[in-house]
């Protein structure tokens, strides 16, 4: 767990940040209710059901939570039943929705419910929990975000080690501010369409441990 890992204590990181979650997430589903509506039947008309990807991610303190996005790929099937690459179930559709970063709008449901933060490292597998070095745990010691430091400086660009460097570097120094400069960044970079695909895949290749991570649990094992 993360008790032991440092977050500043100020006033915004200790309770303005969260009042501020909710107070955004309520209105922002509120006015977005209709385009949300919308989508989900374009989703439906163009990918089928469900409307909703759903997976489990791990939150602050690695507390397991459901995560909500819309759907953005087909569940086309190989002669033996295993999933397509992402690259083959990932349509034009889905593509313009990753692009836009519409297919994030269901997490508003998360941010209001507590689970998420509008800025903060990324929810990422479930299965990733083991491969973490110390400091890359360090991400969980607070709430994953909407968008993050890492999302708005290169995305799938980067290398993990990269990602969870600025995802620490962040934990380190929440402030009001950064927060503000990472939604500006952000919003720069949906509109340019900027970091959605790696160099060598339609999303993110999976992330295996770092010589580090791989190292510490190899110890732990003897």
């Amino acid at each position: 767990m993360n008790e032991g890992f440092p977050v500043k204590k100020t006033f915004y990181a200790r309770f303005g940040k969260r009042f501020l979650d909710i107070c955004i997430s309520f209105f922002a589903l509120i006015i977005l209710s209709l385009p949300m509506l919308v989508l989900a039947l374009l989703v439906r008309i163009k990918l089928g059901s469900p409307v909703l990807f759903t997976q489990e991610r791990p939150g602050k303190d690695e507390k397991i939570f459901r995560l909500y996005k819309f759907r953005t790929m087909t569940n086309e099937r190989d002669e033996s039943g295993n999933l397509l690459p992402d690259e083959v179930r990932l349509t034009k559709f889905g593509r313009f929705l990753r692009a836009a970063s519409l297919d994030e709008l269901p997490e508003f449901f998360n941010v209001l419910r507590g689970d998420m933060s509008l800025i903060g490292p990324r929810p990422l597998l479930v299965s990733y929990l083991p491969l973490y070095n110390e400091k890359q745990r360090r991400r969980h010691a607070v709430r994953p975000g909407l968008s993050g430091l890492a999302q708005c400086s290169g995305r799938n660009l980067l290398t993990w080690e990269e990602r969870f460097d600025l995802d620490v570097e962040y934990v380190e120094n929440v402030s009001l501010t950064l927060d503000i400069s990472i939604v500006l960044k952000t919003i720069r970079g949906v509109m340019r369409h900027e970091g959605i695909s790696s160099e060598t895949s339609a999303t993110m290749e999976p992330f295996r441990g770092s010589d580090e991570s791989i190292l510490q649990n190899k110890e732990a094992v003897k």
